[in-house]
């Protein structure tokens, strides 16, 4: 069972997400410090890490728009949240699988603040409100690369494996 933190509306951009001016600061260990930095209140809640890992943030349709800063997938990983939304945009989802971010596109989502998800691999269930929302299935190879932690580590199992 999973806590949403925050739901969002649409068109939340990487701006939003990660603000431009933090741009020099690149570390995946550094730039969870600026997510959401610009909505004080939730950028102070998760500095204090007042939510369980695997926590939701929800989004609307296009999430993630805007410019193809990797930092704003990074910054919600180092978080270890899960982003459901109605529809994520390309660049965004692709860095989020690379990155290996846990995206879910559930274009009928309902949700609110303080609900509890269940996320299965094909649905989510929003067990507050007892309704059942179908998932956009993921082909398995970006599945495969998301589950492992993101490229990276998805590269050095299947080097391993072939050791």
């Amino acid at each position: 069972m999973a806590k949403v933190i925050i739901t969002l509306g649409n068109d939340i951009s990487t701006d939003d997400i990660y603000p431009g001016r933090f741009m020099a600061t690149v570390l995946p260990t550094e730039t969870p410090q600026f997510a959401f930095f610009d909505r004080t209140e939730f950028n102070a809640f998760l500095k204090a890490r007042q939510f369980p890992a695997g926590s939701v943030i929800v989004g609307g349709e296009n999430f993630g728009c805007g410019s193809s800063r990797e930092q704003a997938c990074s910054t919600l990983k180092g978080y270890d949240v899960t982003v459901v939304a109605k529809s994520i945009a390309r660049i965004f989802l692709q860095n989020s699988i690379n990155l290996g971010l846990t995206v879910v596109i559930c274009p009928e989502i309902d949700a609110k603040e303080g609900d509890d998800l269940e996320i299965t691999d094909d649905k989510v269930i929003n067990r507050t409100s007892g309704k059942t929302y179908a998932q956009v299935q993921m082909p398995a190879s970006r599945k495969g690369i998301m589950d492992a932690g993101g490229l990276i580590p998805y590269t050095r199992k299947l080097l391993k494996a072939r050791a």
